[in-house]
């Protein structure tokens, strides 16, 4: 197997309840709290999709998301796509219950489908997001 398309997984425990984490990675009012603050529209049902842009600074892309699973309280998946881009993401959301709270795992594959030569797309850019995003910006959002 080609070292690049070994999924990036990254977890994070938090003092908070599965049923907590669950709301704040699917409920559009506290993912814009933590997540991306323009996400237009969020729902937890498979085939919902939404899109949005982010600044990277250099340039803007266009993320677009499709819900393909959802277990409630368990996990949500999306197929992840930039416009204008090739290359198409699977990001797994996974709570768990643990016996001081709970446990988020966040699987992303596909991440060797996006060109090699934007920054951006790295693999290493993707493991510092996904880091950044679970064990920074939502673990100060769930500690409150």
């Amino acid at each position: 197997m080609n070292d690049s398309s070994v999924p990036v997984v990254v977890e994070q425990s938090f003092d908070a309840s599965r049923e907590s984490v669950w709301k704040a990675i699917t409920e559009r009012e506290q993912m814009v709290e933590w997540f991306f603050e323009n996400i237009p529209e969020f729902r937890a049902e498979s085939g919902f999709e939404t899109q949005f842009d982010i600044d990277a600074g250099s340039r803007v892309f266009r993320h677009q998301w499709r819900i393909t699973e959802v277990v409630p309280e368990q996990k949500i998946v999306y197929d992840w796509r930039y416009e204008g881009f090739p290359g198409t993401g699977k990001v797994t959301f996974e709570v768990f219950e643990e016996a001081e709270g709970s446990k988020l795992r966040v699987t992303n594959e596909g991440v060797e489908s996006f060109p090699d030569d934007i920054p951006e797309f790295t693999r290493e850019s993707c493991q510092d997001g996904w880091t950044y995003l679970l064990q920074t910006s939502l673990k100060q959002y769930l500690d409150g």
